[in-house]
């Protein structure tokens, strides 16, 4: 199982929440530029040796985890950090995450171009220029390649695992919408989070679109079809008629079920706000 599907798997022990795996994601993405950032640095020391014949730069595990404000809420980040055997030479810094950064940055709205961006057009440059402002000085072209390449082999190997014998009971279908606005118009992340008949929870399918129509979500699921996944019993998800034209095709005997949450907020939306609070309790499926 790759680092990336191990974290956004480890947040479906609860309900799921699509706004959390997609922090999930710009967390690991962080993580891997920070990676790379100092693999880099170390490179250019490793021929190097002081006159003990050591290496005059060594990895020294990391910095203390801290907190950095975001606009998704506070996040742990761990900085890695190096040690010089030689007086002379300073020890790596991240040009990514400054020493004393508490403060940052739109990682959600960031999240999507990692995704569309990074994966398709092989081009990372707008995520970095959304999270940072601009590229920080000392991170090469040379980390940027290095991370896609990290990011692109596990996700390609995720993206082709049989699925024949992963059998869902349930099957939550949504698109998530992000701020950003490309010429296309605004940017969606398809999902997919099956249940198994065990209870476990399972993130089936991860999908960069514009929208959520039809043609977007056959892609998905003949996707996943081709890769021998079973019909779902049953199949969760908001009113989008996109998807359900595309499950009669695909997986035609999944039963079918109106989202409650989506299906509540919509009842709600159509009540004055005075009323909302108690109106809620008489819903059916408010638990």
């Amino acid at each position: 199982m790759t680092t990336e599907t191990s974290i956004l798997q480890g947040l479906l022990a609860q309900q799921p929440n699509l706004e959390e795996i997609a922090r999930a994601g710009a967390q690991h993405m962080i993580a891997m530029a920070m990676e790379a950032e100092i693999r880099l640095f170390m490179k250019q020391y490793e021929e190097i040796t002081n006159p003990e014949g050591k290496a005059v730069m060594v990895r020294n595990g990391y910095l203390p985890e801290r907190k950095i404000t975001t606009s998704a809420g506070p996040e742990s980040v761990k900085v890695p950090r190096s040690r010089a055997t030689v007086n002379s030479l300073k020890p790596f810094v991240s040009a990514l995450i400054p020493r004393y950064m508490r403060k940052s940055i739109h990682i959600e709205e960031a999240v999507p171009l990692f995704y569309l961006g990074g994966l398709s057009n092989n081009d990372f440059m707008p995520a970095f220029e959304q999270l940072f402002g601009e590229l920080p000085a000392g991170f090469s072209s040379a980390s940027i390649t290095r991370m896609k390449q990290l990011w692109l082999e596990e996700h390609r190997s995720w993206n082709k695992r049989d699925l024949s014998f992963s059998r869902y009971s349930y099957l939550w279908a949504d698109g998530i919408y992000f701020n950003l606005r490309l010429d296309e118009g605004r940017l969606c992340v398809l999902v997919l989070i099956g249940a198994t008949p065990e209870g476990k929870k399972e993130l089936v399918a991860v999908c960069g679109g514009y929208r959520e129509s039809t043609e977007s979500w056959l892609e998905v699921l003949r996707d996943l079809k081709e890769r021998h996944m079973p019909s779902p019993k049953l199949c969760i998800g908001d009113g989008a008629l996109g998807f359900w034209k595309a499950l009669r095709e695909v997986y035609p005997a999944a039963e079918k079920q109106r989202c409650w949450v989506h299906k509540t907020a919509n009842v709600l939306d159509k009540l004055p706000k005075s009323i909302q609070s108690s109106a809620k309790s008489y819903l059916p499926g408010r638990d």
